[in-house]
């Protein structure tokens, strides 16, 4: 097999160290060397650039291009899925070479990944969005139709549960069509124009129940949580992210330290709802309001929060905004305190260590999966980075 040498650049290793001088030696799709005056049977000259793990995106929905109602609805229902490869192979451009899709992406998009039928990051799926009657992913309007942003079909079952034998069923039926991770609405949000992201859903009985059962079958419970109680209900019950976090109060925040629970800010999101609006979109005006209202309060939680020490996983919420502009997540959490190396890590192995895949991705080490990002100039111009992706690799073989 050949071994396919990186030389001339420099590699940020994912660990949180700045880049430094290094080649990168792949064989057999992993990573079987990191070092100086190394030798290969092939070589990419990586002179000016900086060899970066595959990235990560956290929190994704590649079934989901628009948050407008009239045009989803104006949609036939299999085109989601055409619209999933496109999305992938956009978000694959940018470096980003693993994503957990946070619902809508079912087992048959995650296997046509896995089986090279479309080219794209390597997903976690959560499938659908657990919510109670009325809550965050209740597509129930006032006219009495019902339009969710993903709807149910075979391999994406309902996902609306009220009480802990409802959430119980749920959870199990989610798992049986193969979700790696679940995904609760533990508190109210923006796009739901029926509800408040500051109130809470879901009892914590019911929300215990849930992370019972992932559990048992060796998964996490990742919960949309926005409001504070909520917060602090999911983070008791035992979840192992908290989404986007708009109102974390002192006591969320220690509770997190506390039971380790991870962060995963989705700056970009609100600001994406507003950027739609302005746009245009056909969104409900308490929708908008709702996104202008919390974009400060979301930029101080996550401030104090990484002041504070809470571990962060980098996630944008794409779909709510444009697939292919993920990065820009990258320039909020700088200006959320975080410096460019902590930026970085947060997208390359403290993602990976969330996603429980720190043994197989996020560094670059002997030993793990040949997943790089080769970037030209400065790999802390955040602004600039999306441009500046001159080559992707993934599993040992130049995908982009």
């Amino acid at each position: 097999m050949t071994r396919t040498l990186f030389t001339g650049g420099s590699v940020f290793d994912g660990t949180g160290s700045d880049p430094a001088p290094a080649d990168v030696v792949l064989e057999h799709g992993r990573i079987i060397d990191v070092g100086t005056d190394l030798d290969g049977d092939e070589a990419v000259d990586c002179t000016g650039t900086t060899v970066l793990p595959g990235l990560f995106d956290c929190h994704v929905h590649v079934t989901v291009s628009d948050i407008g109602l009239v045009s989803r609805v104006q949609k036939p229902f299999s085109y989601q899925f055409y619209e999933a490869a496109r999305n992938l192979w956009a978000t694959l451009g940018l470096g980003i070479t693993t994503v957990r899709d946070a619902a809508g992406a079912d087992l048959g998009i995650k296997q046509a990944v896995d089986d090279g039928l479309i080219p794209g990051p390597r997903l976690q799926i959560a499938i659908g969005l657990i919510s109670q009657t009325g809550g965050h992913g209740d597509g129930w309007l006032p006219s009495g139709h019902c339009v969710p942003l993903s709807l149910p079909h075979p391999g994406r079952p309902s996902a609306l549960a009220d009480g802990p034998d409802e959430m119980r069923r749920v959870a199990r039926s989610l798992l049986r069509a193969g979700a790696d991770v679940l995904k609760v609405c533990a508190t109210g949000g923006v796009l739901s124009p029926r509800d408040d992201p500051r109130h809470s859903q879901f009892t914590p009985e019911e929300l215990q129940v849930l992370v019972t059962e992932a559990e048992m079958q060796g998964r996490a419970v990742m919960a949309h949580a926005q409001g504070t109680v909520g917060i602090k209900n999911a983070i008791r019950a035992g979840v192992r992210s908290i989404e986007h976090g708009f109102y974390l109060d002192d006591e969320a925040i220690e509770l997190m330290l506390a039971r380790g629970t991870w962060l995963v800010p989705t700056l970009v999101a609100p600001v994406n709802v507003v950027r739609a609006a302005d746009a245009g979109a056909a969104l409900p005006a308490v929708v908008v309001r709702k996104a202008r209202e919390v974009v400060e309060a979301h930029h101080d939680s996550v401030r104090r929060a990484h002041d504070a020490g809470v571990r962060i996983a980098m996630g944008t919420d794409s779909g709510v905004g444009p697939h292919g502009s993920n990065l820009e997540e990258l320039v909020l959490m700088a200006g959320c305190g975080m410096k460019p190396a902590e930026v970085l890590a947060a997208t390359t192995s403290s993602a990976a260590e969330l996603l429980g895949v720190d043994h197989e991705l996020g560094c670059i080490a002997p030993g793990l999966r040949g997943d790089l990002a080769i970037v030209t100039g400065d790999p802390y111009d955040f602004p600039g980075l999306s441009g500046n992706i001159r080559e992707v690799w993934k599993d040992g073989i130049r995908v982009v």
